[in-house]
């Protein structure tokens, strides 16, 4: 064997094992496509896969099937995911915790190499919502009761290792107060432990927390990510208090890793497009939620800076699973 063709063999066997995928995406998709959600069913992930799903199947003339996975905080389904032939025909719609989670506990799989982003499809602020009667009305009002108090004000989520909790964690760091995080199983259970006062604070979604904050259930302080909220635009930003301070959870659309381009392209473009429809926006935005629907170049940036994020942070604080 000469010089030559050894040099150029791996190049060749890389070819072939790329031709019968690249031969597939011709025709995509022809038969029914799996769309792993790794939540369960009902709540936003599952109802925006569900959304996405009609939308490619009214396209596309293939059934879109939603698999709801559930457990270990979301990472049986993404290992369904990462584990999956990257023919296209099996998807996740996931939240940001999928990086959260894989920051804070043992995963069978990388967040970012086993992984193809396609499209960030939306984007969510968060407030911290505090317990009516609480002497706090600011962000400065609650973390100078937090160091005159260490240890003692409480704050909930929905579950360790979700970006609830990490944006918690996030905000004590910065602040260098101690705070105790009080795990729930959902925001559900969050939100009248805030609201009986069991725990001092939490960050609730704008489309949840809202109609609490209006009948006095809860009082909200500020807003999570970099702007104001348009719907919100007297409620200042953590930021404003605390510089560099920003958390948003965001919806994603996924592939295996090495999923042919040519089946990225069409998956991005219809999944943005859906997003994107005039009335979908239009309610999304109602309800504080921004559309996105950015390119796969773009969007695996952005998880690969969150999940260095998330991991610098469990790293300086020492995080481990409650």
């Amino acid at each position: 064997m000469n010089i030559a063709f050894r040099t150029l063999q791996p190049a060749l066997m890389a070819a072939l094992l790329i031709a019968p995928l690249a031969a597939l995406a011709a025709g995509y998709p022809e038969r029914p496509v799996r769309i792993v959600v790794p939540v369960s069913a009902g709540g936003g992930v599952d109802s925006l896969a569900r959304l996405i799903g009609q939308h490619f199947n009214a396209v596309w003339g293939q059934p879109f099937i939603i698999d709801n996975r559930t457990g270990a905080g979301g990472s049986i389904g993404a290992e369904i995911v990462a584990r999956a032939i990257p023919d296209g025909y099996t998807l996740m719609v996931s939240s940001s915790s999928y990086l959260t989670n894989a920051a804070i506990r043992e995963v069978r799989y990388d967040p970012i190499r086993d992984f193809q982003p396609i499209t960030k499809l939306t984007t969510n602020p968060y407030i911290i919502v505090v317990t009516p009667s609480l002497p706090v009305k600011s962000v400065t009002d609650l973390i100078n009761l937090a160091k005159a108090k260490p240890e003692l004000v409480t704050y909930a989520s929905s579950g360790t290792g979700g970006i609830l909790h990490m944006g918690g964690e996030l905000l004590t760091a910065m602040t260098n107060t101690k705070m105790t995080h009080v795990p729930y199983k959902g925001v559900a259970d969050g939100y009248p432990a805030v609201i009986s006062g069991q725990v001092n604070w939490m960050l609730g979604s704008p489309i949840s927390a809202q109609p609490l904050m209006k009948a006095g259930r809860m009082r909200g302080i500020a807003v999570t990510t970099e702007k104001r909220l348009k719907a919100l635009p007297d409620l200042p930003t953590i930021g404003e208090t605390v510089p560099g301070y920003e958390v948003s959870a965001w919806f994603g659309l996924f592939g295996p890793a090495k999923l042919p381009p040519a089946i990225i392209e069409q998956l991005y473009k219809e999944a943005s497009k859906a997003v994107n429809e005039p009335k979908v926006a239009a309610s999304m935005e109602a309800g504080g939620t921004e559309v996105v629907g950015n390119t796969p170049k773009e969007f695996t940036q952005q998880a690969k800076n969150e999940y260095d994020k998330w991991r610098g942070l469990v790293k300086k604080t020492g995080l481990k699973l409650e």
